[in-house]
């Protein structure tokens, strides 16, 4: 973890030039959706694994800069055997079939610097519903929800997490650093864009103190592909 020693290059104004909203194009293709007696039975699951255990939750993208939950601590740490990767596919949400996108998930391999929420004790059921709500449509997003052991200084603990090695041939890509930056350059979907999206990531993870050399590259590379598209 390094402190940040130079500007972006994919700035809020060159992201703002992209900016737009596409239509809802409505549930994916071959995915299962979610209905409420799903989402308790998964919340009650995911929750017995961790039983009389605090409720930490690991952010690494958006639910740092959007939480949209209650907690009453939270500290920087590290996640070891992860790293961010923008390896999930999609045509929705910040993306359409027309100009399929990609969000941030967790895959094997190094350490992921992130931020540890612990959510208030006595109402975890209903923190994991609207958490599950929030995070997962369908039943295919189940698997990649998992407790992983987290480090903050000196002291371990588990904490949950969300898309962590998201495996479904149904949305799992693996592309190169170019070709992710082509597609985040350029999709959009009715919440917003995919650049957008980056942006704030990586503005918020600096205020942090957190610096993603993986995440500083390709901002570079989206910066780049919007000025080409400008051109």
């Amino acid at each position: 973890m390094v402190r940040k020693s130079r500007q972006l290059s994919l700035t809020a104004e060159l992201v703002a030039t992209v900016d737009r909203r596409e239509p809802d194009s409505g549930p994916e293709f071959g995915l299962t959706e979610l209905v409420d007696e799903e989402y308790e039975l998964a919340a009650h699951q995911i929750l017995s694994q961790n039983a009389g255990n605090p409720f930490w939750l690991f952010a690494y993208g958006s639910l740092i800069w959007k939480p949209d939950f209650e907690h009453v601590e939270h500290r920087a740490c590290k996640a070891f055997g992860w790293r961010r990767s923008f390896s999930l596919d999609i045509v929705r949400w910040r993306a359409s079939p027309q100009q399929p996108g990609l969000m941030m998930a967790l895959d094997y391999g190094g350490c992921c610097h992130g931020v540890a929420f612990r959510l208030p004790a006595g109402d975890d059921h209903a923190q994991m519903l609207r958490l599950l709500r929030r995070e997962a449509s369908y039943k295919e997003d189940l698997p990649s929800i998992r407790w992983i052991d987290v480090q903050a200084k000196s002291q371990k603990f588990r904490a949950l997490t969300f898309w962590a090695a998201p495996r479904s041939k149904s949305y799992y890509v693996d592309l190169s650093l170019e070709e992710q930056a082509q597609r985040l350059a350029r999709a959009a979907g009715h919440v917003g864009t995919c650049a957008e999206y980056l942006h704030n990531t990586i503005v918020k993870l600096e205020e942090f103190g957190i610096h993603d050399s993986y995440l500083w590259r390709l901002q570079k590379l989206v910066a780049d592909e919007i000025r080409r598209m400008q051109v």
